[in-house]
């Protein structure tokens, strides 16, 4: 973590030391949170809609905070209290945190994309740990704040931070990628998530690739090759004014044997999937994780593995050691037997096809059953998006579908085009669903279960893992 003189961080946050205090003070850490101060640390009191940290800055001193930030324009600064005075607290942050990272010999990997951009977070960090002292975003700090708080826990030591840079608008991954200055960029693929903010899946595809903003100038940019929206937008960005015209290098991986990396040999089962590489048979890559979208996310921690100079088999050894973000494709087993792949963290038609195709691919289980919630802020076809991924659901190949949320309605509707109307339940409660599924699931079945964040789809999960005994 960041360990300066409150003179330093200062000069780096540009701020000013409050009359009194003392610029020889040594602090180590960052904290926004003043129920969560330990010793030594700098508390910067952030502003939000509803929030005012500076009122809980005495209390931060109390707790050991050696010193806070405190906005100009907040009145009643703690009268003798170690003090930096900043014009903007989230901008100073920002501009600290800038500041550290410009100091510190860390090479920077950005990681952006619709959907698998936390699950390409995990498994690129997995592989490069296999050669270096690597630091990862933790949960989802992946914004605006996040971003800066996690360049701040770097120490001096860190030799690769992997950073995941998220959205919900234009600009956010702009500022966040000249913030991290990274020299790998990494984009997972263009989806539909935001489509109520953005408009449509092209405007999606240049928010994205902001991310090459802050590319240093001999940096790569490894990209879904499988999504033409990406290369269609990329000569937008050397326009005038857009972003600098230094060259770059690129890697496209996908799916499609048109990549410079695509899978071959893909073997996918609910524990993990084994693969090749295209021109390396004789390695044997193993993913934590089943389902052939989780092996394209491999194939960009594999491209970043090689970028850094990594062989073979390093990079498989790492990428089968990683630990991975809760609620993506996360199996667990109930006491009875039935197997359960928690995919609940968050929804968008591009991960709902996915982890359908994953179920449908999946051999060795009595019945496979199907749980999907809302998927939230499609915009205006959220209705007609609902509909096509109940029509993806195979009669064939899963025995019934489980639906929750307002917006499944639509779901139902368009998985009754290919299902008896039996095999097809929408529920008014997530417990009413949850029992009728312990009814009828056995030991030997399989259940996905799916839905945006805001439904809290993995409830469902917790309810069988508790109830369902032998």
């Amino acid at each position: 973590m960041i360990t300066r003189t409150l003179g330093e961080i200062a000069f780096m946050a540009g701020g000013k030391l409050a009359e009194g205090t003392d610029a020889s003070i040594i602090a180590s850490g960052v904290s926004r949170d003043s129920r969560a101060i330990t010793p030594g640390v700098l508390y910067v009191p952030l502003i939000g809609e509803t929030f005012d940290g500076h009122e809980f800055t005495a209390n931060a001193l109390e707790q050991g905070a050696v010193a806070a930030l405190w906005q100009s324009d907040r009145p009643n600064p703690p009268a003798g209290a170690p003090l930096i005075f900043v014009e903007d607290t989230l901008a100073a942050l920002q501009r600290l945190a800038k500041a550290y990272r410009r100091r510190l010999p860390v090479r920077i990997v950005g990681i952006t994309g619709s959907n698998g951009k936390t699950t390409t977070k995990d498994l690129t960090a997995a592989v490069l740990s296999a050669s270096f002292r690597v630091h990862k975003t933790a949960g989802n700090y992946n914004n605006h704040i996040g971003l800066p708080l996690t360049l701040l826990q770097l120490t001096e030591q860190t030799e690769v931070a992997v950073l995941e840079m998220g959205m919900s608008g234009r600009g956010e991954i702009e500022l966040l990628s000249r913030l991290a200055e990274p020299e790998v960029a990494v984009i997972t693929n263009i989806g539909e998530a935001h489509l109520l903010q953005l408009g449509s899946r092209k405007e999606i595809a240049r928010a994205k690739t902001e991310i090459l903003s802050g590319l240093q100038p001999d940096g790569v940019l490894i990209y879904n090759g499988d999504e033409p929206l990406i290369e269609e937008v990329l000569p937008e960005l050397a326009e005038p004014g857009r972003m600098r015209t230094d060259r770059y290098g690129k890697v496209r991986f996908g799916a499609r044997a048109d990549n410079d990396l695509f899978p071959e040999d893909i073997q996918t089962e609910p524990t993990g999937s084994k693969f090749h590489v295209n021109g390396d048979a004789s390695t044997d890559y193993v993913v934590p994780l089943p389902g052939a979208h989780n092996v394209v996310n491999a194939l960009a921690a594999i491209a970043v593995g090689r970028h850094f100079g990594m062989d073979a088999g390093s990079i498989a050894g790492g990428l089968a050691q990683a630990e991975l973000t809760g609620m993506r494709i996360e199996v667990s087993v109930a006491p009875s037997g039935l197997t359960l792949l928690n995919d609940a963290y968050n929804a968008s038609p591009t991960s709902m096809r996915a982890a359908i195709d994953l179920l449908h691919e999946l051999k060795g289980f009595g019945r496979k059953f199907a749980v999907l919630g809302d998927m939230l802020e499609l915009g205006e076809r959220e209705k007609d998006f609902h509909r096509e991924v109940g029509a993806l659901l195979d009669p064939e190949q899963v025995e019934a579908v489980y639906l929750y949320g307002p917006l499944s309605v639509y779901t139902a509707e368009g998985a009754g085009s290919r299902f008896p109307a039996e095999r097809v339940r929408h529920f008014e409660t997530k417990e009413a669903l949850a029992r009728e599924l312990a009814q009828a699931a056995g030991a030997q079945d399989v259940i996905l279960i799916k839905g945006s964040r805001g439904m809290r789809m993995e409830q469902v999960a917790a309810f069988l893992v508790d109830s369902h005994k032998p």
